[in-house]
């Protein structure tokens, strides 16, 4: 095991950060209070990281072959070299919420490949189809984490690339996410230098991925890269949640929303996840369909 205890500077909502960072995904995270546990791959191998939040102190303990390596991503992941003070909106709900949620950190990962598994598999599909399907693709493919903790790890390329489509079926994935995914797959190792990139070049080789537009090298971008003012254009729902917050219009395009959210940058990113959290929704006309449109990018 290893441990190490680092000194909180400003508040920190354990929690939320890591919702935002790592993933609202049971089997790999698990939060209670201002304790957390997580699971991930390093470069050593597999580690579990427990963490806990008392006072100004993170306690961060580790296990596993990774876990000295997955010590030191900690302060990247947590967002400990963020700044939400530095955030200062004049006035209206975006400063209402941030008041509200002083702690909320943006961190990242630095993991290209969980990032873009996650994303790509949340493309055209529903929030709630897309949490289930990459349920599925972790318990098929998912190993169990050092320790007791009943958490697996997020899956491998490698583990990716052994699915056929029968196995992508199963977890609710049709044949053109599942192609992207396995080309992302193929790929992994490139991608992952995405992590040391400056910020365009990053992004631009993102794109390039057949399959991958601005929704999804924007979200890659925000959890892996550590980009706080990329913002996903090609949203089904964040137009409108936005122009409804911000300018009380029940309809809005990415035009709007980026004209709304300009006074925001260099903190986009958190302006959104801000409105986000708050539950905020545009009002709803008519019957909603079974399956909206979350993605143009395939």
């Amino acid at each position: 095991m290893a441990q190490e205890i680092w000194q909180i500077h400003g508040s920190l909502q354990l929690g939320e950060t890591l919702r935002v960072t790592v993933l609202r995904e049971r089997s790999l995270l698990r939060v209670d209070g201002r304790c957390a546990v997580y699971t991930l791959w390093t470069e050593g191998g597999p580690a579990t990281v427990s963490l806990t939040h008392t006072g100004d102190e993170l306690r961060a303990d580790a296990i596993g072959p990774g876990a000295e390596r997955a010590l030191t991503l900690v302060p990247r992941t947590v967002g400990l070299d963020d700044r939400p003070e530095s955030f200062q909106p004049a006035s209206g709900a975006i400063r209402d919420l941030h008041r509200r949620n002083p702690g909320l950190r943006l961190g990242s990962t630095g993991r290209v490949f969980d990032a873009m598994l996650r994303m790509i598999v949340g493309q055209r599909v529903t929030t709630d189809e897309a949490r289930r399907s990459y349920s599925r693709l972790v318990e098929m493919t998912g190993q169990p984490a050092p320790g007791e903790t009943g958490l697996l790890l997020p899956p491998l390329p490698a583990a990716i690339l052994r699915l056929d489509q029968g196995d992508f079926h199963k977890a609710g994935i049709e044949s053109a996410r599942a192609r992207v995914i396995r080309g992302v797959a193929r790929h992994a190792s490139r991608l992952e230098e995405i992590a040391a990139m400056d910020r365009e070049p990053a992004r631009a080789r993102l794109e390039a991925v057949s399959g991958v537009g601005r929704w999804t090298s924007a979200q890659v971008m925000g959890a892996a890269w550590g980009d706080r003012d990329a913002v996903p254009f090609g949203d089904f729902h964040l137009p409108n949640m936005v122009s409804w917050a911000l300018a009380g219009e029940p309809r809005g395009t990415d035009e709007r929303m980026a004209e709304l959210l300009e006074p925001y940058r260099p903190h986009r990113r958190r302006a959104l996840l801000l409105l986000k959290m708050s539950g905020i929704h545009a009002p709803r006309y008519g019957p909603r369909s079974a399956t909206s449109i979350i993605s143009r990018d395939v």
